[in-house]
């Protein structure tokens, strides 16, 4: 597929990363000389020096034949305008742009085929925040990702000494359970994978995925790890377009307060805010924190503009006692370094936005992709269509479809039905399937099992 990546920031440095290794012919436009060749020295991509909106630009970029835009420049109209371009001169049938201002979002309209014409809208801010909703809804998870329209979830767990199933076999995790059903994805150990089977026995400290129809997961939890209290009292320190639309989403049911340094942005966040407590201040002055009493805190989440606030702030909290800190970290080299230490969840953005991407790039109806383990790994939602004679899928039993290694299937969405998968379940056509691929160099395999032939078609 010939892609151009509009913008050479985190997010499209990202995105470059993540499809040149999957054999897509792609191309960077951005006017930094500097980071385009800092790109070039590391990936196989082409680029491009220029105004990303510009035509004459875009036609450097190949556009007249590319197959799909992506604007991610940090500026919201240049990315509208560069769709805009791609589709009036060149008929460039993908395009996606990240519009973030929610003045912009508030009217779709504006996003026709007869107005600004933009296929798809990433909204970074939007999915970050619908993140840490999750996380907040379910305390004790490093991760809880949708699909199938939230019926099921892929949530990620520290299994902890003491937990019902640390020390047993997987196969006894149904029999625990005593409503529903569960299935372990995968497991990573001392950041290993480990491919789980029936007999593989759960270790303290181990990462475990799980895929669970939703109203099932607090009781998975539990076999894994100390009950948790559900999250009462929430501070967000940052009080832009995520700490507001956090708070916004939250108030009514948690108490809640917001720390912004910039008195204007403060101002405004009390005047839209109802139920939560707006505070002018710096979220790493130690004595504002104490003042209002961190130690009681469940959740402290630092999402301002700045990595080193945000990292600096939520290990103070957590020094200070506060029960979770969560830190909004853009840049990936402190990810991992952040993780390990005092911060219990690191969240990045890209990795928020890169799964948005993916679905749209993905072979065969695909309507769901997260980016895992730093990229690593990836969880799909693929539909299976056509008939047993068509299909790879359609009319198999799972333990007959050749999967590639450490790729499994685990759960099946039928209509509004949630079918945990067995060796002997049989796929049907229009069944919306949920695989784990520990390695994501296999996706195209499982791309092509998805892929009806062309009689179907």
């Amino acid at each position: 597929m010939k892609i151009i990546i509009l913008g050479a920031g985190q997010v499209g440095t990202t995105v470059a990363q993540n499809l040149a290794r999957e054999a897509n012919d792609i191309t960077v436009v951005d006017h930094n000389g500097d980071l385009l060749r800092e790109m070039q020295d590391r990936l196989d991509i082409r680029t491009v020096q220029g105004q990303a909106s510009h035509p004459q630009i875009l036609l450097q970029a190949g556009a007249e034949d590319a197959d799909m835009i992506i604007a991610v420049t940090n500026s919201d109209e240049t990315n509208m305008v560069a769709c805009q371009a791609a589709w009036t001169l060149f008929h460039t049938p993908t395009k996606i742009a990240r519009v973030r201002a929610p003045e912009y979002l508030k009217h779709p309209a504006l996003f026709s085929q007869n107005a600004l014409p933009i296929d798809v809208l990433i909204s970074p801010e939007q999915l970050v925040t619908d993140y840490i909703l999750r996380l907040i809804e379910h305390p004790g998870a490093l991760q809880v990702l949708d699909f199938a329209g939230g019926l099921v979830r892929l949530v990620a767990v520290r299994a902890y000494y003491g937990g019902p199933l640390v020390g047993h076999e997987l196969r006894d995790l149904n029999d625990h359970l005593k409503s529903g059903e569960a299935r372990v994805a995968a497991i990573y150990r001392k950041g290993q994978a480990i491919e789980p089977h029936g007999d593989t026995v759960v270790e303290p400290d181990d990462e475990v995925f799980f895929l669970a129809a939703t109203q099932n997961i607090p009781a998975v939890m539990r076999e894994l790890r100390r009950a948790e209290k559900p999250f009462r009292r929430l501070i967000f320190a940052g009080g832009g377009n995520i700490g507001r639309r956090l708070a916004a989403a939250l108030e009514r049911r948690y108490r809640v307060k917001v720390i912004e340094q910039n008195p204007e942005c403060a101002a405004s966040a009390a005047e839209q805010l109802r139920d939560t407590i707006v505070l002018c201040g710096d979220a790493a002055d130690e004595d504002l924190l104490r003042e209002e009493n961190i130690e009681d805190s469940d959740v402290f989440c630092a999402i301002t503009n700045d990595d080193e606030v945000n990292i600096l702030s939520a290990m103070l909290a957590k020094r200070l006692g506060a029960r979770k800190v969560m830190a909004l970290i853009n840049r990936a080299a402190y990810v991992d370094l952040v993780q390990s230490g005092n911060v219990d969840i690191a969240i990045s953005p890209q990795h928020a936005t890169i799964g948005s991407l993916l679905t749209h790039v993905r072979r065969g109806d695909v309507v769901m992709v997260h980016s895992l383990r730093r990229g690593a790994a990836e969880a799909i939602e693929a539909v299976a269509h056509g008939k047993p004679g068509d299909s790879k899928v359609v009319g198999r039993m799972i333990e007959d479809i050749r999967l590639p290694e450490g790729a499994s299937i685990g759960a099946i969405v039928r209509g509004d039905t949630v079918i945990m998968a067995h060796h002997d379940t049989v796929i049907e056509s229009e069944d919306h399937v949920i695989l784990f691929l520990m390695n994501k160099r296999k996706i195209e395999e499982v791309e092509r099992l998805f892929q009806v032939s062309w009689s179907y078609l």
